[in-house]
């Protein structure tokens, strides 16, 4: 997630202080990401110190407000063209879970799954629910429709992103089921397992002194001389 991006995007809109940004922050995006003013006051320091951002007075309660420059300005708008870069992945908890509990002792990974599917369709049901909160204040006309609309993307990508976990959870426990039906792999033939020296072949030819049993053993013939 992108603090730095989403605090010049909201100092485009004019100068604010440090709590004001974090509110604002929070408001926008729901609350999915929770900022402390700590963090938000580290990220106006970096953005200072970048040439990014610049201190802009104080309102008429004392606050130190923060001006975006037009350094910062031409930042944000490559921001907004520049798409999201998908080479490095963040580090996904779940996928590192699964990944460790494969043949880790005492761990029913099946188990791992199902406790997991149970949480995530749970998420989803949640941010169903908030989507039609926020459907429902757009479509009344009795909200901020910028925050709420804003709002409502985020919860959508929420939801799209639970809807493809649980596909995943149930492929992955899929793959386990077919895994296990096949059985452990054949370990390699050691020195012991080696076959040994094939045996002479009868005198005769197969089906004229023997013939071949079920097990596809040579049996001679039995023949028997009448005096």
């Amino acid at each position: 997630m992108s603090i730095r991006h989403g605090l010049l995007a909201l100092l485009e809109r004019g100068p604010r202080y440090g709590s004001q940004l974090r509110t604002e922050f929070e408001s926008r995006t729901g609350s999915t990401w929770p900022l402390n003013v700590g963090q938000v006051y580290t990220t106006l320091g970096r953005l200072e110190r970048d040439g990014l951002v610049a201190p802009g007075g104080e309102d008429h309660a004392g606050h130190t407000l923060y001006a975006i420059t037009d350094e910062g300005r031409t930042e944000l708008h490559d921001w907004y063209e520049r798409p999201v870069d998908r080479t490095n992945p963040p580090r996904d908890e779940l996928s590192i879970k699964l990944a460790m509990a494969v043949g880790a002792p005492g761990v029913d990974i099946r188990a791992v799954i199902q406790a997991q599917r149970h949480a995530t369709l749970k998420a989803m049901q949640d941010y169903t629910r908030l989507k039609a909160g926020a459907l429902a204040a757009i479509e009344s006309g009795r909200s901020r429709e910028r925050d709420d609309l804003a709002w409502l993307l985020v919860l959508e990508q929420l939801i799209f992103q639970t809807e493809a976990e649980a596909r995943w959870l149930d492929h992955s426990e899929t793959r386990l089921v077919r895994l296990a039906a096949l059985g452990p792999a054949d370990p390699p033939a050691g020195p012991a397992d080696a076959p040994g020296p094939t045996a002479a072949p009868a005198t005769g030819t197969t089906g004229t002194t023997g013939t071949t049993g079920t097990t596809g053993t040579t049996r001679p013939a039995a023949r028997t001389r009448r005096g």
